[in-house]
């Protein structure tokens, strides 16, 4: 074949992405197109019915209509045929999910239901299932479930089975007619695919980080449910048909109506979907154990590949092929970073950063004297607490807002360091630090500071669309069965998002960091533990 390329769908929250790429890492095409209905958060369609601010929702034909529309322009724009792509590959937002029929058809399209929100999928960002989250928080911690331990102690408001509860407490009539639940990517690939009910393709990464799905101990026990509401006792059994595939995997090649609808050769290979973070991983050249890669945005999450599980307080998440096949993925977080430092700006009434920035460089480390704990969002790992509160100590009428900034900036290191040193004093190495997302890319001074503060250097990724090149390479994964493009998946990886010197766009910028100042970190930093033992305590 002249010129294989691999196909790469981005579904984000307001929008796809069709992302085209070579086999040696060339992005050669790409395409974005809004989602037709957006979020639904106003006004379900068709009724006008107002929505509570609290839950969102989003069209699932959206889905489908949309990416067709994304792949056909970017195979126009890129001058592609469609035969020349091998595999496809999915990232999702997650937990976005739906209820459906057992011939895959969401409750929505089906007249009786489509005036009942409880039919619609909700999309990640739905909070309405708060009292539902608190009861099976309390209730698996008074049970001393085992899950909770590969989930720092707390099972998340957007999760599947609380978001299950909430429809069931909520809008009954509406669970018991879904015969099959399932995550929206999952639903997606279970489309192109085609199939029953029976053979659709689970993804482990969102069952592992999302429904507290494991590979030995399967889903909760129908003793847990049962305990939780008597009509859930069989729900795994009963409305959760499918089997479980790890991303890269092939969940099976694209049907004829599809193959129609999207301009793609039938038979094109999809591979099973990951959560569009995680995606991130295999995006930004990370193909063995230990490279942490700090997805950094308004939040951050990192995440890791290791070859062993083990037990790791405050972790969001360890999941047996959750990121890639063979590797058991490990996600943390923090969860303000981005949104931290702009909710800062905007306190001081900055018009941007730039003064705040040039002020924060020319300071010493530990900004004269300023300490930042940086839980103004609570604290995701390693205390797994949303309660939590921020805190600026010492300062003083000397101190100006480049003092604020720059401690904020090495309070969001100091984070870092923690979660890696609690994943070594558990035994799950950390050998190289990969940074990926908008934040490396604009703020090189905070980049420097985490370096400083960890002694080790960061990569910062040269890619800007991570999880689409990520989902890109998870599709030659699933098509590459035989070997005949790559002879491991850690050569793929290194091929198409490796950084190559030399390389025009593949180029990354390696942060080394200064041992002065390093050494200057290590007595803030036990400070920083210090104010946060104390800080914790006094919530």
């Amino acid at each position: 074949m002249t010129n294989p390329i691999a196909l790469g769908l981005d579904f984000g929250t307001e929008s796809v992405r069709a992302l085209f790429v070579d086999l040696i890492g060339n992005e050669v095409a790409s395409a974005v197109v809004p989602y037709t209905h957006g979020q639904i958060t106003k006004t379900l369609p068709g009724t006008g019915e107002e929505i509570p601010a609290s839950y969102a929702f989003q069209h699932p034909l959206d889905w489908v209509e949309c990416s067709a529309k994304a792949v056909q322009e970017g195979l126009k724009s890129g001058g592609l045929q469609g035969e020349q792509i091998i595999g496809i590959g999915v990232d999702f937002t997650s937990c976005t999910m739906l209820p459906s029929l057992k011939d895959g058809t969401p409750l929505c399209m089906v007249d009786e239901f489509k005036s009942e929100m409880f039919s619609w999928p909700k999309l990640w960002k739905h909070h309405g299932a708060q009292t539902q989250t608190d009861r099976i928080n309390e209730l698996a911690e008074s049970r001393n479930e085992s899950f909770l331990s590969r989930y720092g102690g707390i099972i998340g408001l957007e999760w599947f089975f609380p978001k299950v509860l909430e429809t069931l407490e909520k809008a009954p009539e509406v669970y018991r007619a879904t015969e099959v639940w399932l995550e929206g990517g999952d639903w997606y690939v279970w489309q192109l695919v085609g199939g029953t009910a029976e053979t659709l393709p689970r993804s482990t990464c969102q069952a592992g980080y999302k429904a507290m799905w494991h590979a030995q101990d399967g889903y909760p026990s129908s003793e847990f449910f049962a305990a939780l509401h008597p009509e859930l006792e069989n729900v795994v059994a009963e409305k959760m048909p499918g089997r479980m595939l790890a991303p890269g995997t092939s969940a099976g090649g694209l049907t004829a109506d599809m193959a129609k609808k999207f301009g793609l050769p039938a038979g094109t290979p999809v591979s099973a979907s990951i959560i569009d973070a995680h995606a991130g991983v295999p995006g930004a050249g990370a193909a063995e154990a230990g490279a942490m890669v700090l997805v950094m945005g308004t939040s951050s999450c990192h995440m890791l590949n290791a070859t062993s599980e083990q037990s790791v307080p405050g972790v969001a998440g360890i999941v047996e092929g959750g990121i890639l096949p063979d590797f058991f993925g490990y996600e943390t977080g923090q969860a303000a970073v981005g949104d931290a430092f702009d909710w800062l700006r905007k306190t001081l009434n900055q018009d941007n950063f730039d003064e705040l920035t040039a002020g924060a460089a020319a300071l010493p480390a530990g900004a004269e004297g300023v300490l930042c704990v940086d839980w103004m969002n609570g604290c995701r790992t390693p205390l797994m607490d949303g309660a939590v509160k921020g805190a600026f100590l010492g300062l003083t009428l000397n101190h100006g807002p480049q003092h604020l900034y720059r401690a904020l900036m090495e309070g969001s290191a100091f984070g870092v360091r923690w979660i890696a040193d609690i994943l070594i004093e558990n035994n799950v190495p950390v050998t190289l630090f990969i940074a990926t997302g908008g934040l490396p890319h604009h703020n090189p001074l905070l980049v420097q500071i985490y370096a400083d503060v960890l002694g080790k250097p960061i990569l910062v990724h040269p890619s800007k669309q991570g999880p689409a090149l990520g989902a890109a390479i998870l599709g030659v994964l699933a098509a590459d069965t035989e070997h005949q493009y790559f002879k491991s998946t850690t050569e793929a990886i290194n091929t198409m998002a490796g950084v190559q010197k030399g390389v025009p766009g593949r180029e990354g910028i390696l942060v080394q960091p200064n041992a002065d100042t390093h050494a200057q970190y290590n007595e803030i930093y036990s400070q920083y533990r210090n104010a946060a033992d104390w800080i914790s305590q006094k919530k």
